[in-house]
């Protein structure tokens, strides 16, 4: 023994010994080669094991011996898994050692095996007893093993390193360790051999490469299902693949967690005649599906009661509040108000239960989701301590700071000057705040009521419905407005009933749901009208107007817009009557009654100017350009559009600003200002872009694409189309994303690109007519029809038209049936039926002229002469 700078070390040659030389703070063990250690302690490697692929891949990595050339020091000496009990911790160790032993050259010297039984009371192996039974599997007499921690601590890595450098490399798998300092004393430190760790706990202190565990997806869960029951009653055994939906279903349940698979499996395998399907009706119901998830010798309940029983009082309580929160994950801020505790403290609670691995991280920081099995279990044990936990206080805790920071959210997204609630400092917070929360919010809403909360539910309905259309969640809307009607007609309130009618319709129409639209507005006026409430009925009259326009039911809808203008006249709400004014044009405007239109608009227009209401004055401007332009009155329709602009850039609408902006856009067009056109339509694009609304940026650049056609700049045309299609597939509005596809078809025609033109036309007409909106299915086929023309398919383009043109027929579109008979005519003349296609050119010249369009009435005219004139030379 020598000593240097108060160093000591002992050098143990010729044999061993192992006693008396242990005072030594380094040692050198020289081994004989009779020893024959017990390195086979490995458990057997499951049979159904599939979708960690990726995991093991990057454990063999680390556990891979250093090259030739790179040092003996190794980077990753130690990798620790952590993960939720029964997430497959255990197993991808074994997994990955197995496969490690495989490996040529790198574990000559075995693995070691110790199960430290971390998280169960009873049978929690201390690190002194763990290096006991290390060292005996090592070769070390018992008479030879020291009695401290620290004594076999130094033993144990000594023979490690004497194995490793006699190219005896040992691989070390510490399984189930609970805390740093159980697994750290058998750790290897020689820079040679390599150590597996697993945990429930994410173990930083072991300075070691951390890999975190999740659940399985959904197609591993079903390979893992059918190997298991396969593995356990044999190959003939194909009742999971036999019955694909239940073993969905059972996937689905047991939510990617690898215990629970197996005892799904295991549940089947033990009643050969049992079927899938009835397995998966027994997991449905989520009081017992636990007990269900059970067999004698392991149970997913008694796996999480050893995590659970390693919790503080305080972590506890947190964790049995958890599952209060109805939706799919809980930021921090919501989480103290559900433990009634400050922010800070909340996150510590928090961050130690992902550390135990009972919660995860969301999407996001600060924000935390529960598996589903452990969501079931904290709810069990949460239910048990309902009352020291307080758990009705905190349910409503949460949901009063759902509610009122919702409504808070809500004063920041009206576009015009107003009040704003303190608790954001802009709309893009609020914006933020109601983005991470929709889902937690929506289903709140929905849930409340059968909790004792219906007031919830009518106030989250009421005040996210500008959200909820803005970001057009209209199925969410749809579902919340649907709670609130129930909740409205339990409670008897059929002032609240009416309200929440009126937003249902307005929530259906925007999903093109119109005939249940009109009748949730035609309830609403019905019970205003009853009540005596006369500007409610209004209200609703002009939102049934609305909807009643989207069917084509144009006279019904003049009526309803007629009938909300005399209410607000009489009842000296001048504000409303021009607002029903501005809605009566729109629709005037569809039946082709311009000048009426024009006049109802201009209205509207002054009357907001009367009362000092320019941002209103700017909407009705805005309606009025439109009406101006449908009678080529151009050069006014430009004034009323510029108008308009200029008032809501001056009230910082930004959002109306793009709206005139666009609109302007398409009126320059038509009086060939075609460069301050695409200015326009360009910077209303840039508008909606940056204010993140994606679904009007798609509309905008539908009709920048037409601008740019104008121009022959075809293929930025076409660029403006597809890009607006792709906007509205990825949001789901599948009945913009038809006329976008009709525009693209127009704009690849312009360049020859006719077999696309007509993929992009019959695309358009099929979303048309599955969606059921058979007058857009009209304009399609219309267009798809001058497309085959091109390419000489005319029996196809034939056709084309004459459904369109009967199409348009029926909906009483005599502008659109003319278009749609002109074009049918140019095609009859390609096939020489001469005498249908003078025909089709007359009647479209009739109407043309019934409807007082000159300009098209003359090309209908010319189209009838040069078939004609054609028809008169075959036949002299």
């Amino acid at each position: 023994m020598t000593g240097e700078g108060g160093a000591t070390s002992n050098s143990i040659t010729g044999g061993i010994f192992f006693h008396a030389v242990i005072q030594g703070r380094d040692i050198t063990v020289q081994l004989p080669p009779a020893i024959k250690p017990a390195l086979s302690g490995l458990p057997k490697p499951a049979s159904a094991f599939t979708g960690r692929d990726q995991h093991v891949e990057r454990l063999l990595k680390d556990l891979a011996p250093a090259t030739e050339g790179a040092g003996e020091q190794r980077t990753v000496l130690v990798s620790a898994v952590s993960g939720l009990a029964g997430i497959g911790k255990t197993e991808l160790a074994v997994q990955t050692a197995a496969q490690a032993l495989r490996q040529p050259g790198w574990f000559s010297g075995g693995v070691l095996f110790v199960d430290l039984f971390g998280y169960d009371p009873g049978r929690i192996l201390s690190p002194e007893r763990a290096l006991e039974g290390l060292l005996h599997a090592l070769g070390v007499p018992g008479e030879h093993i020291p009695g401290g921690l620290e004594d076999r601590q130094r033993l144990y890595r000594s023979v490690l390193a004497a194995y490793a450098r006699e190219g005896r490399r040992i691989l070390v798998v510490v399984d189930n360790a609970s805390t740093a300092g159980q697994a750290g004393p058998l750790l290897p430190t020689d820079g040679i051999t390599a150590a597996l760790v697993t945990s429930r706990h994410t173990l930083d202190g072991l300075d070691a490469r951390l890999h975190d565990l999740d659940t399985l997806d959904t197609d591993a869960s079903l390979a893992v299902l059918d190997q298991a029951l396969r593995h356990a009653r044999g190959d003939g055994d194909t009742r999971f693949t036999d019955d694909a939906e239940a073993a969905a279903v059972i996937a689905r349940l047991c939510a990617g967690l690898p215990l629970a698979l197996r005892i799904a499996a295991a549940v089947l395998a033990s009643s050969p005649g049992r079927p899938a399907s009835h397995l998966a009706a027994a997991l449905q119901a989520e009081h017992t599906r636990l007990d269900k998830l059970a067999r004698p010798d392991r149970a997913v309940r008694a796996t999480f009661d050893l995590s659970y029983q390693h919790l503080t009082p305080e972590q506890a309580r947190i964790f049995r509040l958890l599952p209060l929160n109805p939706g799919p994950d809980l930021a921090t801020e919501s989480a103290a108000h559900l433990a009634d505790t400050g922010p800070d403290q909340a996150e510590e609670f928090l961050q130690q239960l992902s550390e135990a691995h009972l919660i995860e991280p969301g999407s996001s920081w600060g924000r935390w989701r529960m598996h589903d099995l452990v969501r079931l279990y904290a709810d069990e044990h949460g239910r048990t301590h309902a009352t020291p936990d307080q758990r009705d206080t905190a349910r409503t805790s949460l949901f009063r700071h759902y509610q009122g920071t919702t409504e808070a959210a809500d004063t920041h997204l009206d576009t015009l000057p107003g009040p704003r609630a303190p608790r954001f400092t802009d709309r893009a917070a609020a914006l933020q705040w109601l983005d991470a929360e929709h889902a937690n919010l929506t289903a709140t809403a929905t849930a409340a009521p059968a909790l004792g909360h219906p007031a919830t539910t009518t106030a989250l309905a009421s005040s996210l419905a500008q959200y909820l259309d803005y970001r057009r969640y209209f199925d969410d809307w749809i579902t919340l407005t649907t709670a609130a009607l129930a909740v409205c007609q339990d409670l008897g309130d059929r002032n609240g009933e009416g309200t929440v009618l009126n937003n249902l319709g307005i929530a259906l129409g925007e999903v093109r749901r119109f005939d249940e639209a009109i009748e949730a507005h035609t309830q609403a006026t019905t019970i205003y009208r009853r009540l005596g409430k006369r500007h409610r009925e209004g209200h609703t009259l002009s939102n049934l107007g609305n909807a009643l326009q989207q069917v084509r039911r144009f006279d019904e809808a003049i009526d309803a817009h007629t009938q909300a203008t005399t209410i607000f006249r009489e009842l000296g709400d001048h504000h409303l009557e021009a607002s029903t004014l501005s809605n009566r044009g729109l629709a005037l405007r569809h039946v082709r009654r311009f000048d009426e239109a024009i006049e109802a608009h201009t209205k509207a227009t002054t009357i907001f100017r009367e009362l000092g209401d320019h941002h209103r004055e700017g909407q009705a401007l805005n309606n009025l350009g439109i009406a101006l332009g449908e009678v080529r009155r151009f050069d006014e329709a430009i004034d009323a559009h510029t108008r308009a602009a200029t008032i809501y850039r001056e009230f910082g609408d930004r959002h109306s600003e793009a709206s005139a902006l666009s609109n302007l856009g398409l009126v320059l067009r038509h009086v060939r200002r075609l460069d301050e056109a695409i200015d326009a339509t360009t910077q209303a694009t840039a508008i909606y872009r940056e204010l993140g609304d994606h679904h009007r940026e798609g509309q905008v650049l539908s009709n920048l694409g037409i601008v740019l056609r104008e121009v022959r700049e075809y293929d930025e045309a076409t660029d403006a189309h597809t890009r607006a299609a792709t906007i509205f597939r990825e949001l789901g509005d599948r009945h913009s994303e038809g006329q976008a596809l009709n525009n693209l078809g127009i704009a690849l025609g312009k360049v020859r690109g006719y077999d696309e033109a007509i993929d992009a036309h019959t695309r358009a007409a099929t979303i048309s007519r599955e969606l059921g909106d058979h007058h857009s299915e009209g304009q399609a086929l219309n267009n798809l029809g001058i497309a085959l023309g091109e390419v000489h398919r005319y029996d196809e383009a034939i056709d084309a038209h004459t459904r369109a043109t009967t199409i348009y027929r029926e909906f009483g579109d005599h502008h659109s049936e003319a278009s749609g008979l002109n074009n049918l005519g140019i095609a009859l003349r390609h096939v020489r039926r001469f005498d249908e296609a003078v025909d089709a050119h007359t009647q479209a010249t009739t109407l043309y002229r019934e409807l007082g369009d000159h300009y098209r009435e003359s090309q209908a005219q010319e189209a009838w002469a040069v078939t004609h004139n054609e028809r008169w030379l075959r036949r002299s």
